[in-house]
C-alpha cells in the first residue's frame, strides 16, 4: 500500500512494509519491491521523517509482552530499580543499565538501556521474570528490521547496492532503551524536550496511553498509539547523508495526568568512529554544495549526551546537528 498522507486528520503516514518481506534474503526482497512501496517509504522520509509501519515482520505479542515486562519492572521500588545502575567504567558507547534524568533536566523520565547482549555490556533486574528474554528477543527482531529499513533507504536514496549495508555495518552502537514516564503534574507536562534523533534510524513502541508528537509544518501532530504498529524516524545522520533531503523530523513526549507512560525505543546507529558528511550523490554530483562539514559520529553522540547531563541554561546553546551547518 502506499503511504497514506492525512495531515488535516493529523495522522502520520502509513507504510506497508509487506512488500520488502518477499521470501530470501533483504536485499532481495528490497529488490523486488513496487516502485509505489518504495515512494511510499521517499515520500514519508522526505515530508515528514516519521512514519508507522504495519506488517513489519516483529511479532505482536511479543512487542505487547515487552512493553508489559517493561512496565512491571519499572514499578519496582527505586532499591530495586537500583540493582542494574550502570557499572563505573564500562566500555559501553553509553551507560547500560538503570537510570532517572538528573533532577534539574526539563526532561521527566527514567529508563533502562541494552546493547546487543553478545557485546556483554547489559545490566538487568531479577524481576521481572522474563524481562531480559524478551528484551533480547525483541532486540533481535529490531536490528533485523533496522537491517532492512537501510536498505529500503540505499534504495530510496538512490546508492549503488549495498553502499549503507557496507557504510554502516557495524551494530555494536546500536542500543534499545525502555522507559516510563511519570503523570503531568498542574505545573508541568514535559516528557522528552522537542528535539530530533542523532542516529540513523528510530523505532518507537508505545503503550495506550500517547504523548508522542512530531512537528509538522509549524504544527505538533499526535503520534497516536495503534497496536501492533510500529513509529520508525530517520535522524540526523540520514538528514546530513542526504544532504537535507531527508528530514530528521522534530519531535517530543508530552506526559498526561494520572498515568505513566511506557515506551520501547530502538536506536539504529552508525559506529562511532565513522566520519558523517553529505553524500556525493547528493552535492557535486547534482551540482550541489554541501550544508554540513563532515564530522566524527561519536564527537557528535558525545556533545548530545552533554546535553542530557549538563543541560545548558540557554535553549540556543543545545547541541543540534546545526552545529556542524556550514
Amino acid at each position: 500500500m502506499a503511504a497514506t498522507n492525512n495531515v488535516g486528520a493529523g495522522a502520520l503516514p502509513v507504510v506497508d512494509l509487506a512488500p520488502f518481506l518477499a521470501t530470501g534474503d533483504d536485499e532481495g526482497g528490497v529488490a523486488r519491491a513496487s516502485a509505489s512501496a518504495t515512494g511510499a517509504v521517499r515520500e514519508a522520509c522526505r515530508d515528514y521523517g516519521f512514519f508507522r509501519a504495519v506488517n513489519h515482520g516483529v511479532p505482536a505479542e511479543l512487542m505487547a509482552r515487552a512493553l508489559e515486562l517493561s512496565a512491571a519492572f519499572f514499578a519496582l521500588p527505586d532499591e530495586e530499580k537500583a540493582k542494574a545502575r550502570p557499572v563505573e567504567g564500562s566500555e559501553a558507547p553509553l551507560p547500560a543499565g538503570y537510570a532517572r534524568q538528573p533532577a534539574h533536566s526539563a526532561d521527566k523520565n527514567e529508563y533502562l538501556l541494552a546493547f546487543d547482549p553478545q557485546l556483554g555490556f547489559n545490566l538487568y533486574p531479577d524481576e521481572p521474570s522474563g524481562f531480559r528474554e524478551a528484551l533480547e528477543e525483541l532486540y533481535g527482531k529490531l536490528t533485523e528490521l533496522g537491517v532492512l529499513i537501510q536498505e529500503i533507504l540505499n534504495k530510496c536514496m538512490g546508492l549503488p547496492p549495498g553502499f549503507l549495508k557496507e557504510y554502516n555495518g557495524d551494530r555494536s552502537f546500536d542500543f534499545i532503551a525502555a522507559l516510563r514516564y511519570s503523570p503531568a503534574t498542574a505545573e508541568e507536562n514535559n516528557g522528552v524536550s522537542e528535539h530530533e534523533d542523532g542516529n540513523c534510524i528510530t523505532f518507537v513502541l508505545q503503550d495506550g496511553v500517547g504523548g508522542l508528537e512530531v512537528l509538522k509544518d509549524g504544527a505538533w501532530v499526535p503520534v497516536d498509539p495503534v497496536e501492533g504498529s510500529i513509529i520508525v524516524n530517520i535522524g540526523d545522520v540520514i538528514q546530513v547523508l542526504t544532504n537535507g533531503k531527508m528530514k530528521s523530523a522534530t519531535h517530543r513526549v508530552v506526559r498526561k495526568p494520572a498515568v505513566h507512560r511506557h515506551s520501547l525505543v530502538f536506536f539504529f546507529n552508525v559506529h562511532g568512529d565513522r566520519w558523517v558528511e553529505p553524500l556525493p550523490e547528493y552535492t557535486e554530483k547534482i551540482g550541489e554544495a554541501p550544508r554540513y562539514r563532515r564530522f566524527l559520529y561519536s564527537e557528535y553522540q558525545q556533545l548530545r549526551m552533554r546535553n542530557k547531563t549538563h543541560p545548558p541554561s540557554r535553549p540556543e546553546d543545545v547541541v543540534h546537528i546545526t552545529h556542524y551547518a556550514i
